[in-house]
């Protein structure tokens, strides 16, 4: 990883309290630079109590950020990474909460950051043979057609836009990207990616070599997710509105040029 530096993974929580096990997050918490960010999204179930037992037992490692009332899986990354941001993190990034990437799937996104000209390293879960990639077949169809309209709305050659995994280095970009909530609640990966790729006023937009996708050696569907078939008509819906936002973004850059 070069040198020592401050890394922050937040992890968004809701009701997790049935699932959530610290076993899954053992591979980070052994590394020296890692700590991790549990954000408890106004959870109703014993969440926040069973986050601020492993505060307490990881106190150099482990922190918690608890919301008020439940804004969503974007809310809780977004005031996560602003928070680790400025706890003094060089490098910011998320996972989910049951752990379908692996601790160590999340070591290789880091270790993929060193690349020359990275600043962003996105999992991807191809379904390459030798690797462990389960999915279940209706959500992998679904995946790719959606991956695709990302990609054109993006104009980015992304694979996988929704994997759960991603890390950034701490650019003024990524910090214009978080400074205001994501229209999206279902697909705020892709707000994410677009406002880094467009920046902003007296802000450097990220080209395409920023981006680094790692295919995963392992990922699961994990039982008990919140994702359900009709998210991804909401997902549809919401992709077609950043899309018309970047449109409209695009234009007022290259009219003020």
């Amino acid at each position: 990883m070069g040198a020592v530096q401050k890394i922050v993974i937040v992890v968004p929580c809701y009701n997790e309290a049935l699932r959530l096990d610290e076993r899954d997050f053992a591979a980070l918490l052994a590394h020296p630079e890692v700590q991790l960010s549990f954000v408890d999204d106004g959870s109703t179930d014993g969440t926040a109590d069973l986050l601020l037992a492993l505060a307490a037992r990881y106190r150099e490692k482990i922190h918690t950020l608890q919301l008020s009332q439940n804004r969503g899986k974007a809310e809780a990354v977004r005031r996560g990474m602003l928070d680790a941001l400025a706890s003094g993190a060089q490098v910011v990034g998320y996972m989910d909460a049951d752990a379908s990437t692996p601790a160590s799937e999340v070591l290789r996104l880091l270790d993929a950051l060193e690349r020359p000209h990275a600043e962003v390293v996105l999992g991807a879960r191809v379904q390459l043979l030798g690797s462990d990639v389960r999915r279940h077949r209706w959500r992998h169809y679904l995946g790719r057609i959606f991956a695709s309209a990302a990609s054109v709305v993006l104009e980015l050659a992304v694979y996988d836009t929704q994997c759960g995994a991603k890390v950034f280095r701490d650019t003024p970009t990524l910090r214009h990207a978080l400074a205001s909530p994501f229209h999206s609640r279902w697909v705020f990966d892709v707000e994410l990616l677009g406002r880094l790729l467009l920046g902003g006023p007296g802000v450097p937009s990220l080209g395409p070599e920023a981006f680094v996708e790692v295919p995963l050696h392992e990922w699961r569907d994990v039982p008990g997710s919140k994702l359900k078939p009709t998210s991804m008509l909401r997902s549809g819906i919401e992709l077609l509105a950043i899309g018309r936002g970047l449109r409209r973004a695009r234009a007022r850059q290259k009219r003020s040029l």
